[in-house]
């Protein structure tokens, strides 16, 4: 996947493309770059900026909140 592609994306296809380049356990200021220097659209960043302040396990503790934020659609 390049990065050029993922902003064209839906957010469900970002979310799946920008987390399976990251290493668990990780915190919420990598999930924010991560996304930033894949170019993942503003809408997404504000997303992940918006996760409290913790350390994630696994992709499933992310989606999770996100989808219970934004409703259905997004996450698992």
């Amino acid at each position: 996947m390049t990065a050029s592609a993922i902003p064209g994306e839906s957010i469900d296809l970002q979310i799946a493309d920008i987390l399976q380049e990251v290493r668990f356990p990780t915190y919420k200021d990598a999930l924010v770059e991560a996304a930033r220097e894949a170019g993942a659209s503003n809408e997404l960043v504000s997303m992940l900026d918006g996760l409290p302040e913790q350390d994630y396990a696994d992709v499933t503790s992310i989606t999770r909140l996100i989808g219970g934020n934004y409703g259905p659609g997004l996450g698992a």
